[in-house]
């Protein structure tokens, strides 16, 4: 069944005050039978005397009569006692309230939930591939992001400050802290300088080193020319402080540039030495340890962990809150992503209807006596009064053509009856 099919079959359902207009005008079609009936009854007796044909009239209305008022009192017994009198087996349905929803429920769990019927009804579904069909629709997919952007912030809403940084200093803790950090880092120093990574970090110092220099000769000043012995000429001193501000800035030029420079392989073995150093060295590893101690103590991580949550918070809130937001827009496309999946790649959705319906089939096979349980104690809850009248405008109107079947089998039958006899009068 289509959407639109299933949309259509919702809207023929009629509503309760009009199942009670139907209701009202059979039982006054019903009552009407049985009036006319005594009319004509009323009228046909006395004249059967003087008239023979008016015994024929006379037997039809009284068998209708009989027939009316029979099923009218079949019929009311179910739902309350006739004319208000406590006759037994009368009020069926008030009487015998609980266990009409207790059978109900019963035959619920037993006939439509049983696992057979639930995964047969799945499996014929192709639940994967109509919600592929579904969410593959830009419109679809936009609303699923808008209902899980609310529903997120009132997750964030929900979530506690202090709690949530709680959280992330014992992660903190757990997992970063906790472990020694000298051979974690030593370990991956020495991925880096055996891969020569450590390249780029040298050449950016050098660089900046280079770089400095060359825009602050003045800081260089008379380091070199303050040391000097008092007899040498101010202007060699001067000679001397440039000539070495030239050099240190040529060598510094040479070691960015060459690639095998000595300075730049005596700071790789340097670098594998600590990284070795930071893997081995029981000293070292205690130093680390210190200052990881010292980090530990500080105010600054449970700070650290309160800006990251606000900041996460903040950030996470605002994306939910913009349809155009990146995390949106990505959240958006992922669903229709899957949904083009879903609806072309036959044997995903096969695993997927698959998984529903194992799913499915352990939620029926372990809950489904709870789940049957729901009507017996809603039925159970209801008032006798309340009850009787949702099941009379249920099934009531279609009730009212027994009366009149009744009305009509009755009159045949009265008739029937009353030929049989009077032939069987004329030939005694």
């Amino acid at each position: 069944m289509t959407t639109t099919d299933a949309a259509a079959a919702r809207r023929a359902v009629p509503t309760d005050e009009e199942r009670r207009i139907a209701l009202r005008r059979m039982k006054r079609i019903a009552l009407g039978l049985l009036l006319a009936a005594a009319a004509v009854f009323a009228v046909a007796f006395p004249l059967q005397e003087t008239v023979p044909w008016m015994g024929f009239v006379r037997a039809a209305a009284e068998g209708a009569m009989v027939g009316a008022i029979a099923d009218w009192f079949a019929v009311t017994a179910l739902f309350r006692h006739p004319l208000g009198l406590p006759i037994p087996h009368t009020a069926i349905i008030p009487r015998r309230k609980d266990e009409i929803g207790a059978t109900l429920g019963a035959f619920v769990e037993e006939e439509f939930l049983s696992e057979a019927v639930v995964t047969g009804k799945l499996r014929s579904m192709g639940i994967a591939r109509r919600l592929g069909e579904w969410l593959r629709e830009p419109e679809n997919a936009e609303r699923v992001t808008a209902e899980a952007s609310v529903a997120g912030r009132g997750v964030l809403a929900l979530l506690g400050d202090d709690d949530v940084a709680d959280v992330i200093e014992q992660l903190a803790r757990r997992h970063l802290l906790e472990p020694e950090w000298g051979p974690a880092i030593g370990r991956v120093g020495a991925r880096l300088v055996a891969a020569d990574q450590q390249r780029a970090a040298v050449d950016a110092v050098l660089e900046k080193v280079e770089t400095w220099l060359a825009a602050h000769p003045e800081a260089f000043g008379t380091m070199v020319s303050s040391r000097l012995p008092k007899w040498v000429p101010g202007f060699v001193g001067g000679l001397v402080d440039d000539r070495a501000y030239r050099e240190v800035l040529a060598f510094a030029r040479s070691v960015r540039e060459e690639p095998r420079h000595p300075l730049r392989l005596a700071i790789d073995r340097w670098l594998a030495e600590v990284a070795d150093d930071l893997q081995h060295d029981p000293a070292m590893i205690e130093r680390i340890e210190r200052l990881k101690l010292d980090l530990v103590e500080s105010p600054r991580l449970r700070e650290f962990a309160g800006e990251v949550w606000d900041s996460v918070k903040v950030s996470l809130a605002a994306s939910l809150e913009d349809p155009a937001s990146e995390l949106r827009a990505g959240v958006r496309s992922a669903l229709m992503e899957v949904g083009a999946r879903l609806a072309t790649d036959e044997e995903l959705a096969a695993k997927v209807d698959a998984w529903v319906t194992d799913a499915a089939a352990y939620v029926v096979g372990r809950y489904r006596h709870e789940i049957a349980g729901v009507i017996t104690e809603t039925v159970e809850r209801w008032d006798p009064t309340e009850t009787t009248e949702k099941i009379e405008l249920q099934v009531g109107r279609d009730l009212q053509f027994i009366r009149i079947n009744g009305t009509v089998v009755g009159a045949l039958a009265g008739l029937a009856i009353h030929s049989i006899a009077t032939a069987v009068g004329a030939l005694v």
